[in-house]
């Protein structure tokens, strides 16, 4: 599956589940949150895969936003800001690299 790049956003949609298991994704933290809008830096790279949910992101610097939602695979570069609105609760696993 293609991994398409937003405003320097890694996006992967429905990645095979043998990926998946080579990242480890069960084993990653996981985070759940309903609807909200906040500001939010990177303080380190971060991988997640959405298991549900819908999430707006606007990063700073550019007018447009995008979505990203169950199935997605995604990746925030380091020092990144973001403003992260929940349009539909999500439930992630996340991991965090310096």
């Amino acid at each position: 599956m293609a991994t398409r790049e937003i405003f320097g956003v890694k996006i992967e949609k429905n990645p095979p589940e043998s990926k998946l298991t080579q990242l480890g994704v069960t084993a990653w933290r996981k985070w759940e949150g309903g609807p909200m809008k906040i500001p939010w830096s990177f303080k380190a790279i971060e991988t997640m895969y959405l298991l549900e949910g819908k999430v707006k992101v606007t990063v700073d610097g550019h007018e447009q936003s995008f979505e990203i939602g169950g199935g997605d695979l995604v990746v925030f570069p380091k020092g990144m800001n973001i403003t992260w609105e929940v349009i539909e609760p999500v439930k992630k696993h996340f991991s965090l690299e310096e």
